[in-house]
C-alpha cells in the first residue's frame, strides 16, 4: 500500500520548516499501518515562491464575500519556502526513508502551462492535481458557513457540472500525474439527481489523459462520510483501465495512513491488484 497524499501543515495554521524527524515520524506510522511508501504533497499555493507567479489569481473574479475569503486564505498560507521543502525531502530520501517528493497542484484555469513550467524546475516524483474551487468559491471549506451558504446560490447540478468540466480540463492539461480525491465536489454531501453522468465523464477524462486516479480515505473524515472516489466511480476507473494510487490526505501525523486497511479492501473489491508508484514522474507498479 501507498500513502501518496500527505501534508505537513494543517489548514489555517502557519507553516514551519519541515524536518527529518517529522518525515521520519510520518514514515514510521505509515509502515506500522501497512504502507510501504509515502509522498509528501503540500499545496502549491502555500509557498512564497509561487506567490510571485500566481499571487492575485482570484482578483479576476467579481468582487464577492467568497472572493474575499479566498484572497485572505491565500495571503494567510503563501508563506513556506519551497526550496527548504524540497531540500528536506531529498535529504529524507538520501537517508533511506520510504518517501517521494510530491506536490498537490490546484487547477488554475488558463494558467496551467505557467504552472507546469515553474514545476519543471524542481525534482518532483509525483504531482497530484486537484479542483478545490469553482471561480472564487472554495466549495470544500465545509466549516465555513458563508462558503456552505453559497451552495444555494450556485446550485448542486451547476456545481457538479462546473467541477467535472474543470477536472476534465485539468486532466487534459498533462500538468499532473494523479487526479486527487477525484469526486471532491461531493464533500458536503450534496449530490445531483444522476451523479453517474458526471462520474462517467470523470473516468473517461482520466482514461483519455493516461493519468492515475487517487483512492482516498479522507472522505470518511468529511460530511459525505465515504471515500473518494465513490464506489460507482471506482468501478468505472477499473473498467477504463485507469491506474490508481492510495492516500489519506493527512494534514498532520495523526491521520497518516488513515484507514489504510479499509482502502486496501476497497480497491481490491473492484479488482485492483496493483497501484502506481512514482519516481521522477514516471509510474511503476506496486502491489496492493
Amino acid at each position: 500500500m501507498l500513502d501518496y497524499h500527505l501534508h505537513l501543515w494543517p489548514h489555517g495554521k502557519r507553516d514551519k520548516n519541515p524536518t527529518l524527524d517529522q518525515l521520519n515520524d510520518y514514515c514510521e506510522l505509515a509502515i506500522k499501518n501497512g504502507v510501504k511508501e509515502i509522498a509528501i504533497t503540500e499545496h502549491l499555493f502555500r509557498f512564497a515562491q509561487v506567490n510571485d507567479l500566481m499571487g492575485g489569481f482570484f482578483k479576476q473574479y467579481p468582487d464577492s464575500p467568497v472572493r474575499d475569503i479566498m484572497e485572505q486564505y491565500w495571503a494567510d498560507h503563501a508563506r513556506a519556502d519551497l526550496d527548504v521543502y524540497v531540500e528536506v525531502a531529498l535529504a529524507a530520501k538520501a537517508a533511506g526513508l520510504p518517501i517521494v517528493l510530491g506536490m498537490e497542484v490546484d487547477y488554475y484555469p488558463g494558467r496551467m502551462h505557467e504552472v507546469s513550467e515553474f514545476l519543471a524546475g524542481y525534482p518532483f516524483d509525483v504531482l497530484l492535481g486537484s479542483v478545490h474551487w469553482l471561480g472564487a468559491w472554495p466549495f470544500d471549506h465545509v466549516s465555513n458557513p458563508a462558503v456552505m451558504a453559497e451552495w444555494d446560490n450556485f446550485g448542486i447540478e451547476n456545481a457538479w457540472s462546473q467541477y467535472t468540466t474543470a477536472l476534465e480540463e485539468l486532466a487534459d492539461s498533462k500538468a499532473v500525474d494523479v487526479l486527487a480525491h477525484p469526486d471532491l465536489i461531493k464533500v458536503a454531501g450534496h449530490f445531483p439527481k444522476v451523479p453517474e453522468e458526471f462520474y462517467d465523464r470523470m473516468a473517461e477524462s482520466a482514461s483519455k489523459a493516461g493519468i492515475s486516479a487517487e483512492v482516498s480515505s479522507a472522505g470518511w473524515r468529511k460530511p459525505v462520510v465515504e471515500p473518494y472516489p465513490a464506489p460507482y466511480l471506482l468501478r468505472k476507473f477499473h473498467e477504463y483501465g485507469v491506474p490508481i494510487t492510495t492516500a489519506s490526505d493527512a494534514h498532520g501525523l495523526a491521520d497518516v495512513a488513515f484507514k489504510a486497511a479499509e482502502i486496501k479492501s476497497y480497491v481490491k473489491s473492484v479488482g485492483y491488484t496493483s497501484l502506481s508508484g512514482f519516481r521522477n514522474r514516471q509510474s511503476y507498479p506496486v502491489d496492493v
